[in-house]
């Protein structure tokens, strides 16, 4: 397929993760040290880094050491590629399913016309 490419595999790789993507939905509301991040999760820290570092080498998240704190934060343009995928599927299943409907509505109108052609079957009674 022509969109398959690297950067884009690996966007996908890191939020197929329920923990990656929570912690993306959490840096949607602004940066935050990883001791922030890492609180909900029940989990040691290094197994938590594990995360961040998936983060981090898909492009969906930077991060910079100040002193004995690290702050995340996602990047801005990390998306762009995910949700232009996304418009180019919507495309083709919109074109796919205008085709169809037309097909339906095709295979209808003929199915009228069908009906109106045939004779209208009347029974006489005998004796009548």
């Amino acid at each position: 397929m022509a969109n398959q490419s690297p950067h884009l595999d690996q966007i996908f790789a890191a939020l197929a993760d329920p923990t990656r993507r929570a912690i993306v939905m959490r840096l949607c509301a602004g940066e935050a040290s990883v001791g922030e991040l890492a609180g909900p999760f029940d989990m040691a820290l290094p197994s938590f880094m594990k995360h961040i570092h998936v983060l981090e080498t898909s492009g969906l998240v930077q991060s910079e050491k100040s002193g004995r704190v690290r702050t995340c934060r996602l990047s801005a343009d990390a998306l762009v590629g995910a949700e232009d995928w996304f418009q180019q599927q919507r495309a083709v299943w919109e074109a796919r399913l205008d085709r169809f409907e037309a097909y339906v509505m095709k295979l209808k109108k003929e199915k009228e016309r069908a009906g109106a052609k045939r004779p209208s079957k009347t029974t006489k009674r005998k004796g009548s």
